[in-house]
């Protein structure tokens, strides 16, 4: 959500209406895509990928691994928001929530000396929340993660609800709404703010990553794939859509409050919700603690569940080749993130989030959605696909999805990667560029070893 409010408050109505655009070019047609092949082939992401072509085994390991590595980090972020569900109901924070946040909580520092020492209250959180990842994810789909959505999902959207409505009874938010909404026409055109849209769509939408496809492929047989593709996508952007309303009325509240222009209130990343936030809070009075831990624990929520979604590929993976238990792959796997989250709960755990995330997101997940987008469309065919999202379904899909699928989202996504590659390279010294060496070559020694032990499972694939 920070990706596309950071942007919203950049470009304003520019950004919602390429934002729109850019889900019919590329969100809805790459959903479609990857639902037909999840209900197509109904089994892990990297077995799909070896049923396709036996060399593209290494791609199906290298999404889910990708996304597991995501989930590392991602986990000290949610930890983060628990934290601060805490502090919001006595303003914890005190009177300077940027110095709290960088150095009160997480002791921040870029100095390699950070290595040495722990953000204890982060490393709890972190703790806990693998925790909770564990108890959930051990369980089947059904039991677990299933059970866990029918009571998450209704409950988020009921406590953005009301942090919506009051926020647009607060004096000034039609000044945020204003900022919002009003478009400048001639940005449209800037192609910035359409690498940031298809961005931000591919992540909040989990393309590209393995979770939609292996999700897929738990699907009923008599699924209405474009009945649900449209209904996922509206609920997912239709909140991005209200989140941000929410926090533009507020942060016009706090403009007319202190006379402070909104582009001035804003700093990137997480920022916004640790830092500008609380400076929000801190104003509002006695509602804040009211509206403080509303906000964060609706954070928190949404945040567990896309815990939840990050961790199914690699685990549908192993569980599939490896044929093991569940429980103690989960169990094991659990382990091994909190390990790997530790490093992030240090003094330089910031540093290293901020990197780690610039080079997953620019460089993995993005190729991994072109590679996806290509093998699909290409070696599988459309057409093959087009029958099967169409069975069932009252809303048929035509022929310009193929084009689209074939074409216009790999040509859109290659733009992106280059663009991300590029800004990079030239922002990264010379511990960024170490890092990214780093993650290259776990990206690249991991697969290829899970590709080269001999299959385990003799199951067969049955194709729809």
């Amino acid at each position: 959500m920070e990706i596309s409010i950071h942007t919203l408050f950049k470009w304003g109505g520019s950004f919602l209406f390429v934002y729109l655009i850019a889900i019919l070019l590329v969100g809805i047609p790459f959903m479609l895509l990857e639902y037909g092949v999840g209900t197509k082939y109904r089994t892990s992401f990297p077995k799909i990928m070896k049923t396709i072509n036996p060399k593209f085994e290494f791609v199906g390991w290298l999404v889910p691994l990708t996304t597991f590595l995501i989930l590392v980090y991602y986990v000290c972020v949610i930890g983060w928001d628990g934290i601060y569900f805490v502090l919001s109901f006595f303003k914890g924070w005190g009177t300077n929530p940027d110095h709290f946040f960088s150095q009160t909580l997480l002791q921040s520092t870029d100095s390699v000396s950070g290595l040495t020492y722990f953000a204890i209250p982060v490393l709890i959180a972190v703790l806990i929340i693998w925790f909770i990842i564990w108890f959930i994810s051990h369980r089947n789909i059904n039991s677990g993660i299933g059970r866990l959505n029918k009571i998450v999902i209704p409950s988020l959207f009921t406590l953005m609800g009301i942090i919506i409505i009051y926020s647009l009874t607060l004096n000034g938010a039609s000044y945020g709404l204003i900022k919002l909404f009003t478009p400048n026409w001639n940005e449209i055109w800037n192609p910035i703010i359409w690498i940031a849209a298809i961005s931000q769509i591919l992540f909040s939408l989990s393309l590209g990553q393995g979770e939609v496809v292996t999700y897929a492929s738990y699907l009923h047989k008599k699924s209405k794939i474009p009945k649900n593709v449209i209904i996922i996508t509206i609920a997912n952007c239709g909140f991005e859509l209200c989140v941000a309303i929410g926090i533009f009325s507020i942060l016009g509240f706090m403009s007319t409050r202190t006379g402070i222009a909104i582009d001035n209130l804003i700093s990137e990343g997480t920022g916004l919700a640790f830092v500008v936030f609380p400076e929000i809070l801190n104003v509002m009075g006695s509602i804040a603690y009211i509206l403080g831990p509303l906000f964060f624990i609706s954070m928190f929520f949404a945040g567990i569940t896309s815990t939840l979604s990050l961790l199914e590929p690699i685990v549908s993976g192993i569980e599939e080749k490896f044929n093991l238990s569940r429980k103690k792959l989960v169990t094991c796997l659990c382990i091994i993130g909190f390990m790997m989250t530790t490093i992030f709960t240090t003094g330089l755990g910031d540093y290293l989030l901020k990197t780690v995330d610039g080079f997953l997101t620019n460089g993995g997940v993005i190729f991994g959605a072109i590679l996806g987008a290509i093998i699909f469309s290409w070696f599988i065919g459309v057409d093959k696909l087009l029958d099967i999202i169409n069975t069932n379904s009252k809303i048929k899909i035509g022929k310009w999805w193929g084009i689209l699928m074939k074409y216009v989202s790999p040509i859109i996504l290659l733009c992106i990667w280059i663009n991300g590659l590029i800004k990079l390279f030239i922002t990264s010294n010379y511990i960024q560029i170490g890092i990214n060496i780093i993650l290259i070559l776990i990206l690249v020694i991991i697969p290829l070893t899970l590709t080269l032990i001999p299959l385990k499972s003799d199951k067969e694939i049955t194709i729809e």
